[in-house]
């Protein structure tokens, strides 16, 4: 009775670092970075792993180029909110799909092997467009809302 267990504690052990799997890494991190995650916040720090619905955070000093496993390259600008809305890539076949949402600030992208297998792969959204990134790079910029005053 005890393999059966030990086996389940071992197949549950695999599944949960399957579903937590990095898709992607920090290359440079520079100033105040944040990744969030669910509910924390941690310093970026370079080799970090970056995963499905992280939340890339920077400061008015801070700067971040992140390496996803489809080798897209995405680099955030100072006082930028990037969330990583929706990754999937498979090796084997370069299918996949990445859903990115610049909140706030600059965003620079170039895009990798999944664009080259299906050019609707990667699409950026601003809170006023969606962009699909077909093979090229790209620089997006969001404005934070100018304030009135009555």
């Amino acid at each position: 009775m005890k393999t059966p267990t030990i086996l389940m504690a071992a197949l549950l052990a695999c599944a949960g670092t399957a579903l937590a799997a990095d898709i992607g890494q920090v290359k440079v991190s520079k100033g105040d970075v944040q990744i969030q995650r669910g509910a924390t916040k941690q310093s970026a720090k370079v080799g970090m792993g970056i995963q499905a619905s992280d939340v890339v955070l920077t400061g008015t000093d801070g700067a971040a180029g992140i390496t996803f496993t489809d080798n897209s390259l995405v680099s955030v600008g100072p006082n930028s909110i990037f969330a990583i809305d929706r990754y999937s890539f498979d090796t084997t076949t370069h299918a996949g799909e990445f859903e990115g949402s610049l909140k706030k600030g600059k965003l620079a992208a170039v895009s990798g092997k999944m664009v080259k297998q299906s050019p609707e792969a990667m699409k950026i959204r601003t809170p006023s467009a969606v962009m699909g990134v077909r093979g090229t790079e790209f620089v997006v910029q969001v404005d934070e809302p100018a304030v009135q005053r009555h």
